[in-house]
Formats: structure tokens, C-alpha cells, sequence
């Protein structure tokens, strides 16, 4: 299930510095605008203690994580809906992604430019929001210019439809709020699904601070994290430098590092863990002696769905998912013993997926 979320914010706050901890791929991170032009694209493991224990249970030939993809845009500046920086193509490339990570400029130091020149993260906040804002207004207003004349006259009940729900994301907009702030019908989401709209899509944010502060934060922080509670938004703080260090850490030494820090997680597996969530992301696993492995699905997909995202063919023809929750599996420690507990279940086409959901398809194909 190929999602994605975008890494997005004024140049020079940390967004090229994150993307290299969390993909470990050495891009170019440098102190100028535009250093990042193209988007780079990197597939993060989402972090699971439950692949681990599967691992240990089964020693399988091969052992699969979940994924999703990582993109690092281009820094945003103000007047981007009207060309300045790299203007459309920041706009273009963030139209193709999920959801948006907004990395958010905490700390002070007077080596890395500022771009306004000095540190303020509700502005920067705003300057971003608005430039989207405003990329979407400009959508939204030719095309109420174009279909409003059709739609007093013929009263095609579609373009009718289409008309009352840009009417509501315009005036949403002009109110400088985003199209995420409002409740829509699912008709009226469904007609402006092909606008791809921008502010539409969910987001978090990160406050990126210094390494001393990455425990408890700072006066920036709280300021981010009261922006974001006016839009229900989450908030993850990290030091980008940090984590860019602790991506070549494994096992016990990265714990200890964490332990001297005063943080229990490293920012990056919050902020994956978060932005999965933030998708509304879920995991069913398949195991056996060959393969482990992490599938990830959308909350509410039904077993048939599921079955699909390892082969159509296995949707085309499902019959039944033999299912075990891997909290029970934990807890009675092997297959055998879950299976003479009778928590072993066989569940049909409605089944609707949970998440740790461990199964087997069974499923038919006739020609």
C-alpha cells in the first residue's frame, strides 16, 4: 500500500537533516535555500516490538517489515502560491503525498541562516499554512468561476453538488482556515477528491530543537504545540542533528544514548509511529517457517481487501481467513496452543480487519 507522507517547512529548518536520520541516505543538506530541488523519496520500516517476538517464534528464512514512503520537498517561502522560490513545483510535488510532516524551526544559532531572519515558529507556521491556503483558494475560485453559471442554469444536481461544496471550502479559505478544519458529507468529499487539495490533507508537526533541549522542549515548543492544539493537530519534538546521529546506533548503544538524554524513544520512531497512526495505518501479519511478514491496511478494510494486498487473486477468490490475535498468540506462545484453546477463528467476507490480526487466506480460483 504505497502512502505517503511529505516532509515540508521554510528552508533551512532541519527538513533535509531529518530526512537523511530517517532514511539514512546522504542527500545534500546544505545552509542555503533550495538546497533540496527535487523531492527525495526514501521508504521508512515502521517500528513493531511484535515483528520481533513473530521473529523469535517462528525463526523464518525471511522476516518483512511494514513500510511507507518519506518525501523531502523543497523549502517553502513566502509568496510560493505566487511563484517566488520554487513557487508551483513546491506546490505540485506537495499535492502528491498522504499526509504532511510541517518540520517547524525551534532553536537559535546564529551559523544556520534564517530565512526571515530570526527564529519564530508561529510565523513560520503561518507562512506555510497561508502559502497553502492560498494555492488552494486560487483552485477553488476558477473553478466556481467556471461551473457557477452552469449550475444556476441547467441545476444538474452534480454540478449543483460540486458548486455547494466549493462554496464551503472558499469560504473556509477565506477565513484563512484549512479545508482539514470543516466536516464534509462523504458526497461532498467524494467530489472533491480529484481537486487533491492541499490543506485538505492531515498533518503534524515537528519542533526541531537543539540536542540539550530534546527532553523538555522550549519556550518554541509550547508555542508550536498550542498552534497545533487550534487545529487538533499532533506534535513531535526532536533534534534533527540528534537523530541523524543516533540513525547509526543499533540495539544497546542507541538505548544507553537515549537513557543519557532522558527519553525513553528516539524522535523518529514518535514520528513514524505518529504519522502511521495520522493515516489511519494498521498491520495484519502473515507467518509461518518461510516468511514473517508486516502488511499494513486502512482501518475499516474488510478481510477480503486485506487478502488482496498480498495478491488480487487472493480477494478474487477468498473463501475464509483463518485469523489469531497476536495478543493471544503472545500470550500462549505458540501456534499449537492457541489453536487448542479454540482462539484460533475462521472469519468471512465482512470480517473487518484488526490490527496485529495474524492470518492465513484461504481462497479458490476457477477459470
Amino acid at each position: 500500500m504505497a502512502l505517503k507522507a511529505g516532509i515540508v517547512g521554510l528552508p533551512n529548518v532541519g527538513k533535509s537533516t531529518l530526512f537523511n536520520a530517517i532514511t539514512k541516505k546522504n542527500i545534500l543538506a546544505a545552509n542555503f535555500p533550495f538546497a533540496t530541488i527535487e523531492p527525495n523519496v526514501g521508504v521508512v520500516t515502521v517500528p513493531d516490538r511484535r515483528l520481533e517476538i513473530l521473529n523469535k517464534m517462528y525463526e523464518p528464512k525471511s522476516l518483512v517489515p511494514t513500510t511507507f514512503e518519506f518525501t523531502d520537498i523543497a523549502g517553502l517561502v513566502k509568496g510560493a502560491s505566487k511563484g517566488e522560490g520554487l513557487g508551483n513545483k513546491f506546490l505540485s510535488h506537495i499535492r502528491e503525498v498522504d499526509a504532511i510532516v510541517e518540520v517547524v524551526r525551534c532553536f537559535d544559532n546564529a551559523e544556520i541562516t534564517h530565512v526571515e531572519g530570526n527564529t519564530d515558529p508561529v510565523r513560520d507556521m503561518e507562512i506555510i499554512n497561508t502559502e497553502l491556503i492560498l494555492a488552494d483558494l486560487e483552485i477553488v475560485e476558477n473553478r466556481i468561476g467556471k461551473i457557477e453559471k452552469k449550475a444556476e442554469t441547467t441545476k444538474d444536481k452534480l454540478i449543483v453538488l460540486e458548486l455547494g461544496a466549493l462554496k464551503k471550502a472558499q469560504s473556509t479559505l477565506l477565513e484563512n482556515k484549512p479545508l482539514r478544519s470543516i466536516e464534509y458529507t462523504k458526497d461532498e468529499l467524494e467530489i472533491i477528491k480529484p481537486f487533491n487539495f492541499i490543506t485538505l490533507k492531515k498533518i503534524i508537526y515537528v519542533a526541531n530543537v537543539s540536542d540539550e533541549e530534546v527532553a523538555n522542549g522550549n519556550s518554541y515548543t509550547n508555542e508550536v504545540i498550542e498552534y497545533a492544539r487550534c487545529e487538533n493537530a499532533e506534535v513531535v519534538i526532536m533534534s534533527a542533528k540528534l537523530e541523524s546521529e543516533l540513525s547509526d546506533l543499533e540495539g544497546e548503544d542507541k538505548m544507553l544514548f537515549l537513557s543519557e538524554l532522558g527519553i525513553e524513544e528516539s524522535g523518529l520512531d514518535l514520528l513514524i509511529k505518529a504519522t502511521y497512526s495520522l493515516l489511519g495505518l494498521k498491520t495484519f501479519f502473515t507467518s509461518g517457517k518461510d516468511e514473517v511478514r508486516a502488511w499494513t491496511f486502512k482501518s475499516g478494510m474488510k478481510a477480503p481487501e486485506c487478502a488482496g494486498i498480498i495478491h488480487t487473486d487472493f480477494e478474487r477468490g477468498f473463501i475464509k481467513a483463518e485469523v489469531m490475535s497476536f495478543d493471544v498468540l503472545e500470550e500462549l506462545q505458540s501456534e499449537k496452543a492457541v489453536k487448542e484453546a479454540g482462539k484460533l477463528r475462521l472469519e468471512g467476507k465482512e470480517y473487518i480487519m484488526q490490527d496485529g490480526d495474524i492470518c492465513f487466506f484461504r481462497f479458490n480460483i476457477t477459470k
